[in-house]
């Protein structure tokens, strides 16, 4: 493989940094880090999205076995997911107001969890775009996963919400730039991602499913690709709701599916300043539609 490969954010050259195995496959992928960015990135990724992002995929079989897609799409009530959900929306709360009439588009929604749960809280009017395996299902549950034809018809939204979705994709100015022609002016762009400033040595992050994940950010990167892409980049740190957000992650690291009242119990304020301070969940910027 060539040693002169660009950057997919910036375009500065960038340089091998290690190869990880494949979790579904025996193949080598090879890392790479932009020096200028901090962009870093699968050289090499499999493009075949059909036998990825399967029905295994969205069962917990396939190349991430921490996520349970389907369990969560009957199983809202009980799954630990709602812990996300809730924290989502208070981060967007505490950074905009919210009423009947603003927009809101969950891009790469999933099985639409997030959407079921702010039409069911009344806070707004909210779609999600989902092209993967598991859309039909949640089309089919009553929640409106728009098509990328229906995408394009809607128009502007108030707020745009990408869940652990950019780390999945091989081009990721091309979806931050997709995203603000969806917005409006102003716009709020929450995403979340894993922060790969924590993790210098990216071989041995486990997040780094290379199957799957094929780029990683540093909140400077993040800063420097919503800017190209039109926005505003703004670093708002532990707002509230990413407590509950943490939460979550926790407990899907350790494998907690169900939610159960007990858990309630534990000093979660003070595990989630001591994860954030650890792993800097909250550091990457969010994006101000410019």
């Amino acid at each position: 493989m060539s040693d002169e490969v660009g950057c997919r954010v910036c375009g500065h050259p960038t340089v091998p940094i290690g190869s990880k195995p494949g979790v579904l496959t025996t193949a080598l992928f090879f890392l790479r880090r932009c020096a200028h960015c901090g962009f870093a990135f699968v050289a090499n990724p499999c493009e075949n999205y059909a036998a990825i992002y399967d029905e295994r995929y969205y069962r917990g079989e396939g190349a991430d076995p921490l996520v349970h897609y389907l369990f969560e799409l009957e199983h809202p009530e009980s799954t630990v997911r709602q812990l996300e959900w809730q924290g989502i929306l208070e981060v967007v709360r505490s950074l905009r107001p919210l009423d009947r009439r603003s927009r809101w588009l969950d891009y790469g929604c999933g099985n639409g969890g997030l959407v079921r749960h702010l039409l069911q809280t009344q806070t707004c009017e909210a779609a999600g775009f989902e092209v993967g395996w598991i859309s039909d299902r949640a089309r089919a549950a009553g929640i409106p996963v728009l098509t990328e034809a229906e995408l394009r018809a809607v128009g502007c939204f108030d707020v745009v919400t990408a869940i652990e979705v950019i780390e999945h994709v091989t081009d990721p100015m091309s979806m931050l730039r997709s995203i603000r022609r969806l917005m409006k002016p102003g716009g709020l762009l929450f995403l979340t991602t894993g922060n790969a400033a924590a993790h210098p040595d990216l071989e041995k992050w486990d997040y780094v499913r290379p199957d799957i994940h094929v780029s990683f950010f540093e909140p400077r990167t993040l800063d420097l690709a919503l800017q190209l892409a039109g926005f505003r980049p703004a670093r708002r740190g532990l707002v509230p709701g990413f407590e509950k957000i943490i939460r979550f992650k926790v407990l899907k690291q350790l494998r907690i599916r169900r939610h159960w009242p007990v858990l309630d119990l534990l000093p979660w304020s003070v595990f989630a300043r001591m994860v954030d301070a650890r792993l800097s969940v909250s550091a990457h910027p969010v994006g101000w539609a410019v």
